[in-house]
Parts: structure tokens; sequence; C-alpha cells
């Protein structure tokens, strides 16, 4: 596993943790939405899996998962989170900027993470970012 692997596992460990500590307003817990590729592609999506797992083991909780399979289902996944009451959601990737942009404002009592982004400054969106 790569540097950068590991810090995006982490991340994402640490992103669940933080959003689960403010989230206790929601019915339903945190959720990752995994870019293309899918959450196995040995790249960015599976190591936001082993972070979501990690947490999921180290607190037992639980998250909610889906796998994009086009570009179109972005904004359409947040807002499916969103509307279902998760919090946070977790996304990985730079791809995901437009779509939270677009989407975030919509739920302002919803939390947001995105990794590899940090250029978005919301009040509900946490973009962490790599230098």
């Amino acid at each position: 596993m790569s540097l950068m692997t590991k810090i995006l596992s982490a991340s994402t460990a640490m992103a669940l943790a933080a959003g689960a500590a403010f989230a206790d307003g929601h019915s339903a817990g945190p959720a990752i939405i995994y870019d293309l590729g899918g959450k196995f592609d040995k790249s960015f999506n599976e190591s936001a899996y082993n972070g979501a797992q990690r947490w999921a083991d180290e607190n037992g909780g639980e998250f909610a998962e889906f796998e994009i399979t086009s570009d179109a289902q972005r904004e359409q996944a947040i807002r499916r989170f969103a509307e279902d009451g998760n919090s946070p959601i977790v996304m990985a990737g730079f791809s995901w900027a437009t779509a939270l942009e677009t989407a975030a404002p919509d739920y302002p009592d919803t939390d947001f993470v995105v990794i590899d982004v940090s250029w978005i400054d919301m009040p509900n969106v946490r973009a962490v970012g790599f230098k």
C-alpha cells in the first residue's frame, strides 16, 4: 500500500469519526460514496473503504455505501444519502467537487467530507486536501 493510499484510508476513518461525533441528530449513520472504478479499485476508493471499515470495526458502527457507475449519478447519490439522513457523507476525489457544491447548500444540517479537494469553502463541507 502506497503512502498516499495509507493517508487516504486514515483520512476516511478520521472523517467518519469526526462527522459521527457531531451527527447525533441524524437518523442514519455515515455514508461513503465511491468514485468511478468501484470500491475495490486498488486505489482511492479501496483506501476510502478500508478507512470506513476501520472506523466501523473500532467503533461498532455501520456505514451506508454506494458505488457510482457514471458521472451522472454523482449529485443524485449525494442527494439520496442526504435525504435519507446520512451524515457525514464522505467522497474521495476532486471529481465530486461540482456535484457537492450544487447539492450541499440544499442540506445545511448534513455534514459532507470530500477528500483530495481543498478549494470548497462551505459551512457544512469539510474539504481535505493534500499538499
